[in-house]
């Protein structure tokens, strides 16, 4: 297995700048559910209450996006800072781990100010433009003022201006969206509207919540050649008890376990057991899924089109099939759909295995 099996080239004009309006309007593509193991079907996301079955349980991500895109000076010279992970401080103030630009020039001791009277010193430096910050104030009025002054931190193939603009700021959270904490959106969850989810509850489709505060690390490509070298990131999550015995319940009546999106599905995956039964768990997880893996719990997955290399193409591919996604992707280019975080998306069931 090596990283390039991995890789393809996507017309610009297919990256997606802004969701659909309404967001259930965007085009669904199934890939198997029913259909011959080679075959895809060109619907929309409005019609998954009909691809689904009453008693199959949608277990959902709540993380809710943070204004995390922020824009300082570090005296003359302007600074722009991501910030990607909490750190734990036993002293006061809030530590952050974040990426820079331009890291070059940084240095420990160094102060940047983000305006409204926030500022951070540098309190540690790595290698290719990470950097650890200490802000002044509290958890609490931190996040207060990253709502004031901070930008939303959409992915780069998202062309934006400084800043980015207001709309992004409801557009880039899902309807699900209840925990602080991600610093990118779990993008399936962004196609669901309240009338969706109307269809879905009269279909008899049980809806499960879970949390996984998404890393940035999830838009990073796999520079690896071969992807056992590549060094997942860890993200937050948290699965309740509750939610795990509702899980269980549904699969013990025949009900299909519906991961919407990645994250969702890594975070089922880390939880369940070799018998296919969900745990309470709460903690940090790196599971890295590539072809091969053995799925312990998920029955179907709905979810973006993905970067080329990534870990969630890997993914993607491990669940339905390296070959059957390629083809899949070839016909979504051909057919005009709409690709990464504002995309269309994927049903997918698992490849036939023995």
């Amino acid at each position: 297995m090596r990283s390039d099996d991995f890789d393809f080239d996507l017309p610009r004009k297919l990256i997606a700048q802004h969701p659909a309006v309404p967001r259930d309007a965007a085009r669904l593509l199934v890939v198997g559910n029913g259909l011959r193991d080679r075959g895809v079907q060109d619907r929309g996301v409005r019609d998954l209450p009909a691809l689904l079955r009453p008693g199959d349980v949608m277990v959902v991500n709540d993380t809710r996006v943070i204004p995390a895109r922020l824009f300082g000076r570090r005296g003359a010279a302007n600074v722009e800072v991501t910030l990607t992970e909490p750190e734990e401080t036993a002293g006061g103030g809030d530590r952050w781990r974040a990426f820079a630009r331009p890291a070059k020039r940084l240095r420990p001791g160094d102060r940047i100010e983000f305006g409204d009277r926030l500022s951070a010193r540098v309190a540690a430096k790595g290698e290719r433009g990470e950097v650890t910050l200490l802000f002044d104030p509290g958890a609490t009025e931190l996040r207060a003022k990253l709502e004031r002054v901070g930008a939303m931190p959409l992915p780069p193939y998202i062309r934006r201006a400084r800043g980015g603009s207001d709309r992004d700021r409801d557009d880039y959270q899902t309807i699900f969206a209840a925990r602080d904490g991600a610093v990118a959106a779990p993008t399936a969850g962004l196609h669901f509207t309240p009338e969706l989810l109307a269809a879905l509850d009269a279909r008899g489709v049980a809806r499960v919540v879970v949390t996984l505060h998404v890393g940035a690390g999830t838009f990073l490509p796999v520079t690896a050649a071969d992807p056992h070298d590549h060094r997942m990131h860890a993200e937050w999550g948290e699965i309740t008890p509750g939610a795990a015995a509702a899980v269980n319940a549904a699969k013990a009546k025949g009900g299909r376990v519906v991961a919407l999106g990645s994250t969702a599905l890594r975070l089922l995956e880390t939880a369940a057991d070799d018998k296919g039964d969900l745990h309470p768990f709460t903690g940090k997880t790196d599971i890295f899924i590539l072809p091969g893996y053995r799925f312990r719990i998920v029955d179907l997955m709905l979810t973006n089109f993905h970067l080329p290399r990534s870990t969630l193409f890997m993914l993607v591919c491990a669940f339905a099939g390296t070959a059957r996604m390629k083809r899949a992707y070839a016909h979504a280019m051909e057919a005009g759909y709409r690709f990464y975080s504002y995309g269309d998306a994927c049903l997918l069931a698992p490849e036939a295995r023995p």
